[in-house]
């Protein structure tokens, strides 16, 4: 969908670039679920959250994540942002903060400076590196 969108002008709007909070650092493997969160939302959308995030080789990468960014001085929140604005074809990311102080992170993306070549393929074989699984409505 992404070439053919890039081909017509189409602009692409991303969801949850920080994978429902997951690259925040909030959340780790021996966290609880708690409730209210995206993973602890009532009528099935909790584990909905789960099943796309709440594994295993996500937390992993998310720990590598975690450690490349400080070890940079990135932020973890507005780095994530970032990588996705910067991906082809993507004009827009929905970031779903729930609090105001959830916004700065996020927004401050649009006044960084762009990644640089090596930062995009480090964070491009992360995300790669990920399991896919196909999911169908």
């Amino acid at each position: 969908m992404v070439p053919m969108a890039i081909d017509e002008g189409i602009g692409i709007i991303c969801y949850n670039p920080l994978a429902g909070g997951l690259l925040t650092g909030r959340y780790n493997k021996n966290s609880p679920i708690v409730e209210g969160t995206h993973f602890g939302l009532a009528n099935n959308v909790g584990k909905l959250y789960q099943q796309r995030y709440w594994q295993e080789a996500n937390f992993n990468a998310v720990e590598r994540y975690q450690a490349w960014c400080q070890d940079l001085g990135y932020d973890p929140v507005t780095t994530a942002v970032h990588w996705v604005t910067q991906q082809p074809g993507i004009t827009s990311a929905i970031i779903g903060a729930s609090r105001p102080e959830h916004l700065e992170a996020s927004l401050r993306a649009a006044q960084t400076a762009d990644l640089t070549k090596e930062d995009l393929a480090w964070l491009d074989e992360l995300w790669f590196s990920l399991p896919r699984r196909r999911e169908y409505n």
